[in-house]
This record gives C-alpha cells, sequence and structure tokens, in this order.
C-alpha cells in the first residue's frame, strides 16, 4: 500500500504531461499530414522558407510549384508549413 501511495503522484504526473503535451502534438502531426495529402492542382501554400508558392504538380513525395510565372521548383512534402488563405 505504501508503494502505491509513492508512485500514485508520478503517474498522474504522466497522465498530465500526456494530455497536455503528447496528445495535443499528435492531433497536429495528424492534421498536417491529412492537409499535405489534401494538396491539389493550384493550391497556394506556404513552405517552410517563408514563400508563398502555387502547387503545380503533385507526385509521391515531391511536389512541383511555381513561385512565379517562368519558375517551377521541385520540393519535398515536408517542407510545406501550411496552405495560404487569401483574406480578400
Amino acid at each position: 500500500m505504501e508503494i502505491i501511495s509513492q508512485l500514485l503522484p508520478f503517474v498522474f504526473l504522466i497522465a498530465i504531461m500526456y494530455y497536455v503535451i503528447i496528445r495535443p502534438q499528435q492531433k497536429e502531426a495528424k492534421a498536417k499530414k491529412e492537409m499535405i495529402e489534401s494538396l491539389k492542382k493550384g493550391d497556394k501554400v506556404i513552405t517552410n522558407g517563408g514563400f508563398i508558392v502555387v502547387v503545380h504538380k503533385v507526385e509521391d513525395d515531391f511536389l512541383t510549384v511555381k513561385l512565379n510565372d517562368d519558375t517551377l521548383v521541385k520540393i519535398t512534402k515536408d517542407s510545406i508549413a501550411k496552405k495560404y488563405e487569401d483574406e480578400a
């Protein structure tokens, strides 16, 4: 009984850490994965480097994006930070 009363605070702390730290990170990672899988031609995205680009072609592990009218660049899907939503 004494061992249980000594371990109970540690179990409680681990449970709090799970719900405060680990679970939200897992939800965020799942949402980002779903967002990346749903990308299609014409979507505007923001890269980790801060560029706002337009998706030109979607491949298995890569995206071909347009930086401007003349420049096409191939990037990994992991380098996408988020979708860009126009405020207008």
